[in-house]
């Protein structure tokens, strides 16, 4: 039981860390929009998987972005290591939370139909 919920606090944790980390630490202007969605921590604590959105639908700005979190990875996780209160800080995979991304086109479209009325 102690498990879960150590993991489900340190998913709480790494996303306020690390949406700071990107605010404040961060240089690079390809990862300026970025905003993290949701963690998820496996079970062992040896893996993180970062959710994060960005405003712009372009596929080149996604694949900039990509890029930027990738060379950037290092960097957060290391910053991220001297602030949390685990042994072992995971390794980081950052993935596209395409839902946000899907709810604002969704808006997009009702507000379109309601124009038309």
């Amino acid at each position: 039981m102690a498990q879960h919920y150590r993991v489900g606090r340190l998913e709480q944790e790494i996303e306020r860390e690390v949406n700071d980390i990107l605010l404040k630490r961060v240089r690079d202007p390809r990862v300026a929009g970025v905003t993290i969605t949701g963690v998820t921590v496996t079970g062992d604590l040896q893996q993180a998987t970062i959710y994060y959105s960005i405003l712009s639908d372009k596929a080149s700005d996604g694949e900039k972005t990509a890029a930027g979190l990738t060379k950037a990875t290092g960097l957060i996780r290391s910053e991220l290591g001297s602030r949390l209160s685990i042994y072992k800080t995971p390794e980081l995979t950052f993935e596209r939370d395409h839902s946000v991304q899907y709810g604002s086109r969704i808006d997009e479209l009702i507000n379109n139909l309601k124009r038309q009325d």
